[in-house]
Protein backbone atom coordinates (compact mmCIF):
# COMPACT_ATOMS: atom_id res chain seq x y z
CA UNK A 1 0.00 0.00 0.00
CA UNK A 2 1.43 3.40 -0.97
CA UNK A 3 2.02 6.32 1.38
CA UNK A 4 -0.93 8.22 -0.06
CA UNK A 5 -3.26 5.31 0.64
CA UNK A 6 -2.00 5.06 4.22
CA UNK A 7 -2.61 8.77 4.71
CA UNK A 8 -6.20 8.42 3.52
CA UNK A 9 -6.82 5.93 6.32
CA UNK A 10 -6.01 8.54 8.99
CA UNK A 11 -9.25 10.17 10.08
CA UNK A 12 -8.96 13.59 11.68
CA UNK A 13 -11.23 14.62 14.55
CA UNK A 14 -13.42 17.56 13.55
CA UNK A 15 -13.85 18.53 17.19
CA UNK A 16 -10.13 18.64 18.02
CA UNK A 17 -8.52 22.02 17.22
CA UNK A 18 -5.07 20.41 17.26
CA UNK A 19 -6.09 17.69 14.81
CA UNK A 20 -8.67 19.29 12.54
CA UNK A 21 -7.02 22.25 10.69
CA UNK A 22 -10.26 22.62 8.73
CA UNK A 23 -9.41 26.01 7.23
CA UNK A 24 -6.15 24.67 5.78
CA UNK A 25 -7.94 21.61 4.42
CA UNK A 26 -10.53 23.81 2.70
CA UNK A 27 -7.79 25.86 1.03
CA UNK A 28 -6.10 22.69 -0.21
CA UNK A 29 -9.43 21.50 -1.63
CA UNK A 30 -10.12 24.86 -3.33
CA UNK A 31 -13.14 25.62 -1.16
CA UNK A 32 -14.25 29.11 -0.05
CA UNK A 33 -13.32 30.10 3.51
CA UNK A 34 -16.96 30.50 4.59
CA UNK A 35 -17.40 26.72 4.45
CA UNK A 36 -15.58 26.48 7.82
CA UNK A 37 -18.27 28.59 9.50
CA UNK A 38 -20.96 26.40 7.92
CA UNK A 39 -19.31 23.26 9.29
CA UNK A 40 -19.00 24.76 12.78
CA UNK A 41 -22.66 25.80 12.71
CA UNK A 42 -23.68 22.22 11.93
CA UNK A 43 -21.43 20.87 14.69
CA UNK A 44 -22.28 23.21 17.55
CA UNK A 45 -25.70 24.67 16.81
CA UNK A 46 -27.57 22.20 14.61
CA UNK A 47 -26.29 19.13 16.52
CA UNK A 48 -25.46 17.16 13.40
CA UNK A 49 -24.72 13.46 13.77
CA UNK A 50 -22.68 12.92 10.59
CA UNK A 51 -20.89 14.98 7.96
CA UNK A 52 -23.32 13.69 5.34
CA UNK A 53 -26.15 15.52 7.13
CA UNK A 54 -24.62 18.96 6.46
CA UNK A 55 -27.11 19.57 3.70
CA UNK A 56 -26.11 23.11 2.69
CA UNK A 57 -22.67 21.83 1.68
CA UNK A 58 -22.21 20.47 -1.86
CA UNK A 59 -22.60 16.69 -2.03
CA UNK A 60 -19.06 16.22 -3.37
CA UNK A 61 -17.61 18.31 -0.55
CA UNK A 62 -19.53 16.29 2.03
CA UNK A 63 -18.08 13.09 0.60
CA UNK A 64 -14.55 14.48 0.72
CA UNK A 65 -15.00 15.73 4.28
CA UNK A 66 -16.40 12.38 5.38
CA UNK A 67 -13.37 10.63 3.88
CA UNK A 68 -10.92 12.72 5.92
CA UNK A 69 -12.79 13.74 9.08
CA UNK A 70 -14.92 12.17 11.79
CA UNK A 71 -17.14 13.93 14.31
CA UNK A 72 -17.18 11.13 16.87
CA UNK A 73 -14.22 9.17 18.23
CA UNK A 74 -16.00 7.82 21.30
CA UNK A 75 -18.79 5.26 21.57
CA UNK A 76 -21.68 5.42 24.04
CA UNK A 77 -21.40 2.24 26.09
CA UNK A 78 -24.27 3.05 28.43
CA UNK A 79 -26.89 5.76 28.84
CA UNK A 80 -28.59 5.99 32.25
CA UNK A 81 -31.46 8.23 33.33
CA UNK A 82 -32.61 9.20 36.82
CA UNK A 83 -36.09 10.22 37.90
CA UNK A 84 -34.70 13.65 38.89
CA UNK A 85 -33.88 14.40 35.23
CA UNK A 86 -30.18 13.57 35.45
CA UNK A 87 -28.66 11.59 32.57
CA UNK A 88 -25.24 9.92 32.50
CA UNK A 89 -23.19 8.62 29.59
CA UNK A 90 -20.46 6.01 29.85
CA UNK A 91 -18.15 6.54 26.88
CA UNK A 92 -15.54 4.23 25.39
CA UNK A 93 -12.46 5.98 23.98
CA UNK A 94 -10.48 4.94 20.89
CA UNK A 95 -7.83 3.23 23.04
CA UNK A 96 -10.43 1.37 25.12
CA UNK A 97 -10.43 3.76 28.09
CA UNK A 98 -13.72 4.63 29.77
CA UNK A 99 -15.05 7.95 31.03
CA UNK A 100 -18.38 9.28 32.29
CA UNK A 101 -20.15 12.62 31.81
CA UNK A 102 -23.46 13.95 33.10
CA UNK A 103 -26.40 16.18 32.10
CA UNK A 104 -28.12 17.90 35.05
CA UNK A 105 -31.52 19.57 34.90
CA UNK A 106 -32.48 22.19 37.48
CA UNK A 107 -35.41 24.41 36.55
CA UNK A 108 -34.42 26.17 33.34
CA UNK A 109 -30.72 25.36 33.83
CA UNK A 110 -29.13 22.67 31.70
CA UNK A 111 -25.72 21.97 33.18
CA UNK A 112 -23.21 19.44 31.91
CA UNK A 113 -20.49 17.86 34.06
CA UNK A 114 -17.53 16.94 31.88
CA UNK A 115 -14.42 14.79 32.45
CA UNK A 116 -10.87 15.92 31.73
CA UNK A 117 -8.87 12.72 32.32
CA UNK A 118 -9.26 8.95 32.21
CA UNK A 119 -9.26 8.40 35.94
CA UNK A 120 -7.56 10.77 38.38
CA UNK A 121 -4.18 10.94 40.09
CA UNK A 122 -5.14 13.23 42.99
CA UNK A 123 -6.04 10.31 45.26
CA UNK A 124 -8.96 11.86 47.20
CA UNK A 125 -9.79 8.93 49.44
CA UNK A 126 -13.59 9.25 49.20
CA UNK A 127 -13.88 9.68 45.41
CA UNK A 128 -14.61 6.90 42.91
CA UNK A 129 -12.87 8.60 39.99
CA UNK A 130 -9.36 8.02 41.33
CA UNK A 131 -9.75 4.48 42.65
CA UNK A 132 -7.61 3.06 39.84
CA UNK A 133 -5.33 6.05 39.34
CA UNK A 134 -5.04 7.90 36.04
CA UNK A 135 -4.42 6.53 32.55
CA UNK A 136 -4.05 9.70 30.49
CA UNK A 137 -5.28 13.19 29.74
CA UNK A 138 -8.22 13.60 27.39
CA UNK A 139 -7.64 15.53 24.19
CA UNK A 140 -9.50 18.80 23.74
CA UNK A 141 -11.58 17.04 21.08
CA UNK A 142 -12.56 14.26 23.49
CA UNK A 143 -13.60 16.90 26.03
CA UNK A 144 -15.68 18.76 23.44
CA UNK A 145 -17.23 15.52 22.24
CA UNK A 146 -18.69 14.92 25.71
CA UNK A 147 -20.31 18.35 25.54
CA UNK A 148 -21.91 17.68 22.16
CA UNK A 149 -23.10 14.19 23.09
CA UNK A 150 -24.78 15.58 26.21
CA UNK A 151 -26.26 18.47 24.19
CA UNK A 152 -27.82 15.91 21.83
CA UNK A 153 -29.83 14.55 24.78
CA UNK A 154 -31.79 17.81 24.87
CA UNK A 155 -34.78 18.67 22.67
CA UNK A 156 -33.78 21.00 19.83
CA UNK A 157 -35.48 23.97 21.50
CA UNK A 158 -33.39 23.58 24.69
CA UNK A 159 -29.81 24.84 25.02
CA UNK A 160 -26.97 24.06 27.36
CA UNK A 161 -26.64 26.84 29.93
CA UNK A 162 -23.67 25.87 32.12
CA UNK A 163 -20.52 23.74 31.94
CA UNK A 164 -18.71 22.40 35.00
CA UNK A 165 -15.35 20.71 34.62
CA UNK A 166 -16.12 18.51 37.62
CA UNK A 167 -16.21 15.06 36.05
CA UNK A 168 -13.42 12.50 36.19
CA UNK A 169 -9.90 13.83 36.53
CA UNK A 170 -8.17 17.00 37.72
CA UNK A 171 -8.76 19.70 35.09
CA UNK A 172 -5.70 21.71 36.08
CA UNK A 173 -3.51 18.64 35.47
CA UNK A 174 -4.70 18.77 31.83
CA UNK A 175 -4.84 22.51 31.48
CA UNK A 176 -3.84 22.70 27.80
CA UNK A 177 -6.60 20.32 26.74
CA UNK A 178 -9.20 21.88 29.01
CA UNK A 179 -8.47 25.47 27.94
CA UNK A 180 -8.56 24.57 24.24
CA UNK A 181 -11.94 22.85 24.67
CA UNK A 182 -13.40 25.67 26.76
CA UNK A 183 -12.27 28.25 24.23
CA UNK A 184 -14.44 26.53 21.62
CA UNK A 185 -17.29 26.08 24.11
CA UNK A 186 -17.31 29.81 24.90
CA UNK A 187 -16.74 31.09 21.34
CA UNK A 188 -19.73 32.66 19.60
CA UNK A 189 -19.26 30.22 16.70
CA UNK A 190 -18.89 27.32 19.12
CA UNK A 191 -21.38 26.55 21.89
CA UNK A 192 -21.57 30.23 22.82
CA UNK A 193 -21.62 29.64 26.59
CA UNK A 194 -20.39 32.65 28.56
CA UNK A 195 -17.21 32.22 30.61
CA UNK A 196 -19.30 33.28 33.61
CA UNK A 197 -21.27 30.06 33.22
CA UNK A 198 -18.24 27.80 32.96
CA UNK A 199 -16.62 26.44 36.13
CA UNK A 200 -13.26 24.74 36.48
CA UNK A 201 -13.03 22.57 39.61
CA UNK A 202 -9.70 21.73 41.20
CA UNK A 203 -8.27 20.22 44.38
CA UNK A 204 -5.86 23.14 44.28
CA UNK A 205 -2.72 23.14 42.15
CA UNK A 206 -1.22 26.59 42.85
CA UNK A 207 1.07 26.74 39.81
CA UNK A 208 -1.80 25.94 37.45
CA UNK A 209 -4.14 28.39 39.22
CA UNK A 210 -1.47 31.05 38.75
CA UNK A 211 -1.34 30.21 35.06
CA UNK A 212 -5.09 30.83 34.84
CA UNK A 213 -4.48 34.14 36.59
CA UNK A 214 -1.72 35.18 34.17
CA UNK A 215 -3.90 34.57 31.12
CA UNK A 216 -6.93 36.13 32.84
CA UNK A 217 -9.02 33.07 32.02
CA UNK A 218 -12.29 34.57 33.36
CA UNK A 219 -13.85 31.19 34.12
CA UNK A 220 -15.38 30.48 37.50
CA UNK A 221 -12.97 28.65 39.81
CA UNK A 222 -14.10 26.05 42.36
CA UNK A 223 -11.48 24.84 44.85
CA UNK A 224 -12.14 21.62 46.74
CA UNK A 225 -10.95 21.93 50.36
CA UNK A 226 -12.56 19.05 52.31
CA UNK A 227 -10.64 19.94 55.47
CA UNK A 228 -9.85 23.10 57.47
CA UNK A 229 -6.22 22.18 58.25
CA UNK A 230 -3.27 20.46 56.61
CA UNK A 231 -3.18 17.49 58.99
CA UNK A 232 -6.63 16.27 57.97
CA UNK A 233 -6.38 17.44 54.36
CA UNK A 234 -3.17 15.44 53.87
CA UNK A 235 -5.16 12.32 54.80
CA UNK A 236 -8.19 13.10 52.63
CA UNK A 237 -6.44 14.79 49.67
CA UNK A 238 -2.91 13.30 49.51
CA UNK A 239 -1.67 15.82 46.92
CA UNK A 240 -2.00 18.46 49.65
CA UNK A 241 1.26 17.21 51.19
CA UNK A 242 3.12 18.84 48.30
CA UNK A 243 1.43 22.24 48.51
CA UNK A 244 -0.50 22.90 51.72
CA UNK A 245 -3.71 24.83 52.30
CA UNK A 246 -2.03 28.23 52.62
CA UNK A 247 -0.54 28.06 49.12
CA UNK A 248 -3.84 26.86 47.65
CA UNK A 249 -5.82 29.69 49.26
CA UNK A 250 -3.26 32.33 48.30
CA UNK A 251 -3.31 31.18 44.66
CA UNK A 252 -7.13 31.33 44.72
CA UNK A 253 -6.95 34.86 46.15
CA UNK A 254 -4.68 35.95 43.31
CA UNK A 255 -7.11 34.52 40.77
CA UNK A 256 -9.95 36.51 42.33
CA UNK A 257 -7.93 39.72 42.31
CA UNK A 258 -7.38 39.49 38.54
CA UNK A 259 -10.60 37.85 37.34
CA UNK A 260 -13.10 39.49 39.68
CA UNK A 261 -14.96 36.17 39.77
CA UNK A 262 -16.27 35.22 43.22
CA UNK A 263 -14.44 32.12 44.38
CA UNK A 264 -16.26 28.90 45.16
CA UNK A 265 -14.88 26.49 47.72
CA UNK A 266 -16.18 22.95 48.01
CA UNK A 267 -16.28 20.73 51.08
CA UNK A 268 -17.48 17.13 51.05
CA UNK A 269 -18.91 16.30 54.46
CA UNK A 270 -17.87 12.86 55.73
CA UNK A 271 -19.68 11.60 58.82
CA UNK A 272 -17.44 11.60 61.89
CA UNK A 273 -14.37 12.72 59.96
CA UNK A 274 -14.63 16.36 58.88
CA UNK A 275 -18.10 17.40 60.04
CA UNK A 276 -17.42 18.36 63.68
CA UNK A 277 -18.27 21.72 65.24
CA UNK A 278 -14.60 22.59 65.78
CA UNK A 279 -13.83 21.89 62.12
CA UNK A 280 -16.65 24.18 61.03
CA UNK A 281 -15.19 26.93 63.24
CA UNK A 282 -11.70 26.50 61.76
CA UNK A 283 -13.13 26.50 58.23
CA UNK A 284 -15.05 29.69 59.00
CA UNK A 285 -11.82 31.33 60.15
CA UNK A 286 -10.23 30.50 56.78
CA UNK A 287 -13.10 31.79 54.65
CA UNK A 288 -14.92 34.58 56.53
CA UNK A 289 -12.85 37.39 55.03
CA UNK A 290 -12.84 36.00 51.50
CA UNK A 291 -15.50 36.96 48.91
CA UNK A 292 -16.45 33.33 48.42
CA UNK A 293 -19.29 30.84 48.27
CA UNK A 294 -18.88 27.56 50.14
CA UNK A 295 -20.60 24.52 48.62
CA UNK A 296 -21.24 21.92 51.30
CA UNK A 297 -21.62 18.47 49.74
CA UNK A 298 -23.00 15.70 51.95
CA UNK A 299 -21.05 12.60 50.96
CA UNK A 300 -22.47 10.49 48.15
CA UNK A 301 -21.82 6.84 48.89
CA UNK A 302 -19.33 4.93 46.76
CA UNK A 303 -19.42 1.13 46.71
CA UNK A 304 -16.38 -0.34 48.41
CA UNK A 305 -15.40 2.79 50.36
CA UNK A 306 -15.86 3.01 54.17
CA UNK A 307 -17.33 6.53 54.38
CA UNK A 308 -20.87 7.58 55.21
CA UNK A 309 -23.15 10.59 54.84
CA UNK A 310 -23.61 12.88 57.87
CA UNK A 311 -27.05 13.23 59.42
CA UNK A 312 -29.26 16.14 58.41
CA UNK A 313 -28.72 17.58 61.92
CA UNK A 314 -24.95 17.45 61.54
CA UNK A 315 -25.09 19.15 58.13
CA UNK A 316 -27.42 21.86 59.46
CA UNK A 317 -25.17 22.53 62.48
CA UNK A 318 -22.07 22.76 60.30
CA UNK A 319 -23.84 25.20 58.00
CA UNK A 320 -25.16 27.33 60.86
CA UNK A 321 -21.69 27.79 62.38
CA UNK A 322 -20.32 28.97 59.05
CA UNK A 323 -23.20 31.32 58.31
CA UNK A 324 -23.04 32.79 61.80
CA UNK A 325 -19.42 33.66 61.02
CA UNK A 326 -20.38 35.48 57.82
CA UNK A 327 -19.63 32.72 55.28
CA UNK A 328 -22.06 32.31 52.36
CA UNK A 329 -23.05 28.65 52.23
CA UNK A 330 -24.98 26.51 49.79
CA UNK A 331 -25.87 22.83 50.17
CA UNK A 332 -25.20 20.91 46.95
CA UNK A 333 -28.30 19.16 45.68
CA UNK A 334 -27.77 15.41 45.40
CA UNK A 335 -28.85 14.97 41.81
CA UNK A 336 -28.12 11.72 40.01
CA UNK A 337 -27.22 9.71 43.09
CA UNK A 338 -29.47 6.80 42.08
CA UNK A 339 -27.44 6.28 38.89
CA UNK A 340 -24.06 7.00 40.52
CA UNK A 341 -23.84 10.34 38.73
CA UNK A 342 -23.51 12.59 41.79
CA UNK A 343 -20.37 14.34 43.00
CA UNK A 344 -17.57 11.85 43.62
CA UNK A 345 -19.37 8.87 42.07
CA UNK A 346 -18.06 8.91 38.49
CA UNK A 347 -15.66 6.07 37.72
CA UNK A 348 -13.88 4.46 34.76
CA UNK A 349 -15.33 0.98 34.86
CA UNK A 350 -18.27 -0.51 33.02
CA UNK A 351 -21.08 -2.06 35.07
CA UNK A 352 -21.25 -5.84 34.99
CA UNK A 353 -22.92 -7.10 31.84
CA UNK A 354 -22.19 -4.06 29.63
Amino acid sequence: MGGTDIGRLIMHHLLDPDDCHLEQWLVEHHQPAYRAAQVRDWLFQRRVGAVGEMTDLPKELRAELAADFTIWVTKVRQHEQSDDGTEKLLLSLPDGGLIECVLLRDGARRTICVSSQVGCAMGCVFCASGLDGVERNLTSGEILEQMLLLQRLLPQQERLSHIVMMGMGEPLANLDGVLAALQVASDSDGLGISARRITISTVGLPAAIDRLTRINARYQLAVSLHAPDDELRNRLVPVNEKVGLRMVLEAADRYFEVSGRRLTFEYVLLAGINDHREQAQRLAALLRHRPALLNLIPYNRVAGLPYSTPSAHSVAQFRRILEDSGVTVKIRQRKGEKINAACGQLRRSAPTGT
